[in-house]
């Protein structure tokens, strides 16, 4: 046989009894196919991986209404923020536009939308869970949840502080905060 082939077929038979051996010691490893019944790890370094529970999300609003809660950072400040919405249905707010590109992703529930300059709820489009929706800059727009949905709601608003909301008329000029 030639050298050179001796020694390329000498490396593939290496190299597959080294993956084998590889799996086999995968597979007798006790850290490797941990299920939910073996014990828990300890907490995270807090230096490198932060968790809020939340019990202690801080949160405006009226339950039954319209809740905010931030999860991260803070829209009132300069930087990523990140917070959750509750839209209970019947509870809408007016046309309104932001100062920033917003991301939302609804969570659970029907989100209705309009980005009409006229506080009308037949002009409200629903958005249902899993969908993703973006506040375009200084894009006029509302949304809330219709009367007769059976639970509130809910959405993840992302973006970069500070936020500033601003209402407009039904011309779309500016009122000043939504009230």
């Amino acid at each position: 046989m030639r050298t050179d082939i001796k020694y390329a077929l000498t490396a593939v038979i290496a190299a597959g009894l080294g993956a084998t051996g590889f799996a086999a010691m995968a597979q007798k490893d006790p850290k490797v196919g941990v299920t939910v019944n073996d014990p828990i790890g300890p907490v995270p370094d807090p230096a490198r991986v932060t968790a809020t529970l939340p019990k202690d999300f801080k949160c405006s609003g009226t339950v039954g209404k319209q809740e905010m809660c931030i999860l991260f950072g803070d829209p009132a400040k300069p930087g990523p923020y990140m917070v959750m919405y509750k839209w209970y249905p019947g509870n809408f707010s007016k046309p309104h536009y932001h100062n920033n590109v917003r991301w939302a992703y609804v969570l659970s529930g029907t989100w209705w939308t309009s980005s009409s300059n006229v506080y009308d709820e037949r002009t409200t489009y629903p958005v249902h869970a899993g969908t993703v929706a973006v506040d375009k800059l200084n894009g006029i727009h509302w949304d809330g949840a219709r009367l007769g949905e059976k639970e509130p709601a809910v959405l993840i608003l992302s973006g970069n502080g500070p936020n500033i909301t601003q209402g407009v008329d039904e011309n779309g000029k500016d009122m000043g905060p939504p009230r």
